[in-house]
């Protein structure tokens, strides 16, 4: 039943990116399995980015089951949609509970998306990974499948406004080669290296992204150690604990 819901919201997606103009370049997605379980894990700058990240599955016929804060399900319009599509709700408080679901999901041989920087990252670098992705994936004996986004910032992100006209902006999309995690290995060490493998994948997209800022007044969507004027980490720390 849920795909009931879930197919008709691609469709409209895909109505909208066409409307908007987006030049969306995807790469990688042969890395996504096109059967069992796998966490699918990004980088997070958008309010938009789950849309993108499920695009990316798109052509391995895979539907992605993203794990997101309990308020998006409480929402008058996201909320249907949310449990429509069999996303998960997490309760920071109750974390276990979503936990134990996406398990589940994973071990039904679902494809489950998370962002283990936890919150959209304003300076538009990797932030911290939390280690719940490779848990996950470790428990229920499945692949970590690293992926970045560039470019959805710029549409909709924490502290700009939505921009949603014709304004042909790029997005680039990388996903690469599997992360294994084994039950035996620290998941601590396991989430280093899917760090590392997010970040690489991360600069890969920013190379390949086909437009800089226009001027003095567009630079805002390009990280301080690129030469733009988004917030390091340390003032993006300061201003959150001021």
């Amino acid at each position: 039943m849920a795909e009931l819901v879930y197919r008709p919201v691609i469709g409209a997606a895909k109505t909208l990116f066409k409307a908007w103009d987006l030049k969306i370049d995807c790469k990688g997605s042969e890395n996504i399995p096109r059967s069992g379980g796998a966490v699918l894990v990004s980088n997070h700058i958008s309010y938009l980015d789950f849309i993108f990240d499920g695009l990316a599955a798109l052509p391995q016929k895979r539907l992605v089951r993203f794990m997101a804060k309990e308020s998006v399900f409480r929402h008058k319009i996201s909320g249907p949609l949310m449990r429509g599509m069999k996303h998960i709700p997490v309760d920071r408080k109750q974390g276990e509970t979503a936990y134990a679901h996406a398990l589940d999901s994973l071990r039904s041989g679902e494809i489950i998306g998370v962002f283990p920087e936890a919150t959209i990252s304003q300076s538009f670098t990797l932030k911290q990974f939390k280690s719940g992705a490779a848990r996950l994936a470790q428990e229920a004996g499945v692949p970590l499948i690293p992926m970045a986004l560039w470019g959805t910032q710029r549409l909709w992100t924490k502290g700009h406004p939505r921009n949603f006209k014709r304004s042909h902006i790029p997005i680039t999309i990388r996903v690469g080669e599997p992360v294994e995690a084994p039950k035996d290995q620290y998941a601590g060490a396991i989430t280093r290296r899917l760090r590392e493998a997010c970040q690489e994948l991360l600069e890969a997209a920013q190379r390949a992204y086909p437009v800089r800022p226009k001027g003095p007044d567009d630079t805002w969507w390009m990280p301080a150690h690129l030469g733009g004027t988004a917030p390091t980490p340390a003032e993006v720390k300061a201003a959150e604990a001021g």
